[in-house]
């Protein structure tokens, strides 16, 4: 008897058709036939990668428009840098005069500003009226506060004589009205400049102590 392969063959069980009984038949299946499989063309790989880049002409020619743009920039930022240099001076001359104000409040008087002198770095104080290459803030001798000469910014004050004296009740002298309250005018302006230009400023000091910022071009009183 051949061996029966369950792999390819199944029994069933159907009923005879002259008895009527049931009995087994064999049913052999075909083995299913594989598709035919599409053979993937081959590509042979590169032998030298292919890379792509600037070339110097490429490379010149950015940075020439770079170069133009950055010369065409250039001199519309100089009156921002200008504006805020200026303001830069005023708000630390401004919190200056208010430090020496409650110091002497405080001490019973006798503080003094003072003008710092050309140095190495700075010769915007050549005569008592410059006072561009900085500050000290001292009180009998002790120095207080010490400023740093602006960055290229002028400061004027008309009738100086080179120092500011602050008494008991925090009012303000100087020149030869030392001792009596009196007004001043500081011009502050970028380098070179006047008191016309859009960047300039004036800080003004009322008798009675109040400091207030207004454009170069106006007038303190």
């Amino acid at each position: 008897m051949q061996p029966i392969n369950h792999h390819s063959s199944h029994f069933h069980r159907l009923p005879s058709l002259a008895t009527g009984e049931s009995g087994w038949a064999l049913f052999t299946m075909k083995p299913m036939q594989s598709l035919p499989v599409r053979p993937t063309p081959y590509t042979p790989p590169l032998a030298h990668p292919i890379g792509r880049g600037f070339t110097a002409i490429e490379l010149l020619i950015v940075i020439a428009v770079i170069a133009v743009l950055a010369a065409l920039a250039g001199p519309s930022f100089t009156p921002i840098i200008e504006r805020w240099r200026v303001r830069q001076a005023a708000e630390d001359l401004q919190a200056s005069l208010y430090y020496a104000r409650s110091e002497a409040i405080k001490r019973g008087g006798n503080v003094t500003i003072t003008k710092s002198p050309n140095s190495s770095n700075c010769a915007n104080a050549s005569s008592n009226t410059q006072w561009g290459c900085g500050w000290t803030v001292d009180a009998g001798g002790t120095s207080l506060q010490q400023v740093a000469a602006p960055n290229r910014v002028a400061i004027t004050l008309a009738g100086s004589s080179g120092s500011i004296s602050v008494d008991r009740w925090g009012m303000l002298s100087h020149g030869s009205a030392v001792g009596t309250t009196v007004a001043m005018d500081f011009l502050l302006a970028p380098l070179g400049m006047d008191a016309n230009n859009k960047s300039s400023l004036r800080l003004c000091t009322g008798v009675g102590g109040r400091i207030v910022q207004i454009k170069g071009s106006e007038s303190c009183s």
